[in-house]
């Protein structure tokens, strides 16, 4: 079932989400769900505060990125309850867009190297080194998790560059070719 995509504005996203109980009810179904609704909005990854549920639940799918990025060949993950162990000091900045966020990029500096630990959906735990991209998409994607989203990285300028853009996307006039769930509608 395709899921509406919650934009910035709603208070969702803002919250630090909730670990996931091992007895959540059809935990499977909704990571079926949230991978139809990531495919439908074209989109790499979705977090569950992304979909309306205060949960420390993400999938992605960076597989279709490898032809730029070989580190995304085969990157399909559901991570569950994500910590992250390590990161590098080190830092590349480049151009992020986001499924709440429609109609902005910008560029955002993220470590090169991440090791992060999760549960998948099976609850299999899983301690992983990540780098490049798909260090990227982890760290892009745990923000959620903790109630921030990519443009709180950047700097005051560039958000007044994006405001009419912010202010559009919380009025519920953003253009999306997805289902979506705005503050204004």
């Amino acid at each position: 079932m395709i899921l509406p995509v919650y934009l910035y504005g709603q208070p969702v996203l803002r919250k630090e989400a909730e670990e996931v109980p091992k007895d959540y009810p059809d935990l499977k179904q909704l990571v079926a769900n949230m991978f139809e609704t990531m495919y439908k909005a074209e989109g790499v990854g979705l977090a569950a505060p992304q979909v309306g549920l205060s949960l420390q639940l993400l999938v992605i799918d960076a597989d279709e990125l490898k032809r730029d990025y070989p580190e995304c060949k085969g990157f399909k993950r559901t991570m569950i309850n994500p910590v992250f162990l390590e990161k590098s000091e080190e830092t590349v900045a480049l151009e992020e867009g986001c499924l709440s966020l429609p109609g902005i990029h910008e560029k955002v500096a993220r470590s090169v190297r991440i090791r992060v630990k999760y549960w998948d959906e099976n609850w299999t735990e899983h301690e992983e080194a990540l780098e490049g991209f798909a260090a990227r998409v982890v760290q892009h994607e745990c923000e959620h998790l903790g109630g921030h989203v990519f443009i709180d990285n950047i700097s005051a300028i560039r958000r007044q560059l994006n405001k009419s853009k912010l202010n559009n996307i919380i009025k519920g006039t953003a253009r999306c070719s997805y289902r979506t769930k705005a503050v204004g509608k």
